[in-house]
């Protein structure tokens, strides 16, 4: 089975706080460790009400410190809102504090509104000069070159092995990641239409880097497992009410499931709930494993990242168990 890791957009539930939602993800985190999960990756978004993840870094400090073996790193920081020596000093630091355990994941989204954009000083031409921000990122990392007085250096950071992704859900960063020979995360869990065209065109047109020398692909699904199949297709109306919210312009924090029969969107809506969330596996653990199992035969990933986007923190939790008896973890604990 491919190693399989977990996404936390650190969910701030309705009725609940922010402090809530980074306990509950450093507690998940800790689990996450304990069962044997390979991966503990953080999103940056910013002004949305049901997201805590907002400050990456520092929340990727917090989980890093709350486990011991389970790598820890960002999926992914959004490069067009930041310096890329700020981000190379960042996670230089985060690398020096927890060495080998630090992983950066890149991407071009602004992970925001128009408004908030502006907010974060964010240049609205910095998307446009993505492939040169990730290229100036990558040379930080670089070790030090004491002849080079004009050079800018990175501290900490030069000379720091920091696992660097791109991450999309389009083609562009799978044609960015193949020719600058980096590894690859394709957002399928909420973006799968061009999944199976990007992965392709990656395998493709992969050039071997010192980096990494040969292609590897990780694609993102969400699992809502419970006990009980039935139990577990209630639980998804939280994360399908969120999507609509999204696409009628009015985010809103992680709501509670529906009661059985109740669907408050058109019949549009519940199409484009089919399409955007076509990868979200929903049931029991001997229910979901011939899908997974089948999606994993067919597309080949080199890894697979979980998204849990469950309501209660206590469900959530057996979800992240569930899904570890689907990978066949045998925990580390």
């Amino acid at each position: 089975m491919v190693p399989f890791s977990i996404l936390d957009l650190s969910l701030i539930t309705r009725g609940g706080s922010v402090a809530d939602a980074l306990r509950n993800t450093c507690d998940l985190a800790r689990a996450a460790d304990g069962l044997g999960f390979h991966r503990y990756w953080l999103a940056e978004h910013h002004a949305m009400p049901g997201i805590a993840s907002a400050a990456t870094a520092v929340v990727i400090g917090q989980v890093a410190a709350a486990t011991r073996r389970i790598r820890v790193g960002a999926g992914g920081i959004m490069l067009p809102n930041h310096s890329p020596l700020v981000v190379a000093e960042q996670f230089g630091t985060l690398e020096t504090l927890f060495p080998g355990r630090i992983d950066l994941g890149l991407g071009r989204a602004p992970g925001a509104d128009q408004r908030t954009a502006r907010a974060l000083r964010r240049d609205p031409d910095a998307p446009d000069r993505f492939a040169q921000d990730v290229v100036e990122l990558l040379d930080y990392f670089e070790p030090l070159d004491d002849t080079d007085t004009h050079r800018v250096r990175a501290i900490p950071g030069a000379g720091l092995r920091v696992p660097v992704w791109l991450l999309g859900s389009s083609l562009f960063s799978a044609v960015l990641a193949a020719r600058l020979g980096l590894p690859y995360a394709f957002a399928s869990h909420f973006a799968p239409a061009q999944m199976e065209d990007a992965i392709t065109l990656y395998r493709a047109r992969f050039e071997p880097s010192a980096r990494c020398p040969a292609p590897r692909v990780m694609l993102g699904v969400n699992i809502i497992a419970a006990d009980d199949a039935d139990e577990a297709r209630r639980l998804a109306t939280s994360l399908q009410q969120y999507f609509i919210a999204l696409r009628r312009g009015r985010p809103i924090a992680f709501p509670p499931p529906l009661e059985q029969g109740a669907t408050p969107w058109t019949s549009g809506e519940q199409a484009l709930l089919e399409h955007t969330l076509a990868y979200t596996f929903t049931g029991s653990a001997r229910t979901i494993a011939p899908y997974l199992n089948d999606f994993i035969s067919r597309y080949q990933p080199d890894e697979l990242m979980v998204a849990l986007p469950l309501y209660d923190h206590g469900q959530r939790r057996r979800a992240l168990e569930l899904t570890a008896e689907l990978a066949g973890l045998p925990g580390r604990d």
